[in-house]
């Protein structure tokens, strides 16, 4: 199992290490060239820039099995439908129940958007409620994914 991260202007890359280096699992940092990262325990992979390369990379990386953090939910679907698992950085997992449902209001909302010179308020500033909430969440995922591999 690997953990897969969309990292362009993700929240949660620190939590993120800090909770697979203690399990003991390999995260691979997935950036483009205009969000260059280091990292002292993850692999950083630059992708070359330009629309949804950082997206394809890491789909093309995933495997059944490894978990993805994004807050893309078109990346949460195509890592759904390769057998991985999906966390939002709010710490919501992206299963095959809600996805559908996620990417119909992503739909919805890009046709608001589209269709008024008013813009839908982003979200809030992030919280350290927030990183908690990730963190049990994330921990949560990590402790199915790893009782779900050893009944296999």
């Amino acid at each position: 199992m690997t953990i897969l991260v969309d990292a362009d202007a993700c929240p949660v890359i620190r939590l993120t290490e800090k909770i697979a280096k203690a399990h003991g699992l390999p995260v691979i940092l997935l950036c483009d060239t205009n969000h260059v990262l280091m990292s002292e325990y993850s692999s950083v992979k630059v992708i070359g820039a330009g629309p949804d390369a950082v997206d394809i990379a890491l789909i093309n990386l995933c495997r059944r099995g490894d978990i993805v953090v994004t807050q893309d939910y078109g990346v949460a679907a195509m890592a759904l439908g390769k057998g991985a698992r999906a966390i939002h950085q709010s710490g919501r997992w992206y299963t095959d129940d809600n996805i559908d449902r996620l990417l119909m209001e992503r739909h919805m909302a890009q046709r608001a958007r589209r269709s008024t010179k008013h813009h839908l308020k982003g979200p809030g500033k992030r919280t350290e409620q927030d990183d908690r909430n990730f963190t049990e969440s994330f921990e949560r995922l990590i402790q199915t994914a790893v009782q779900s591999d050893q009944a296999e």
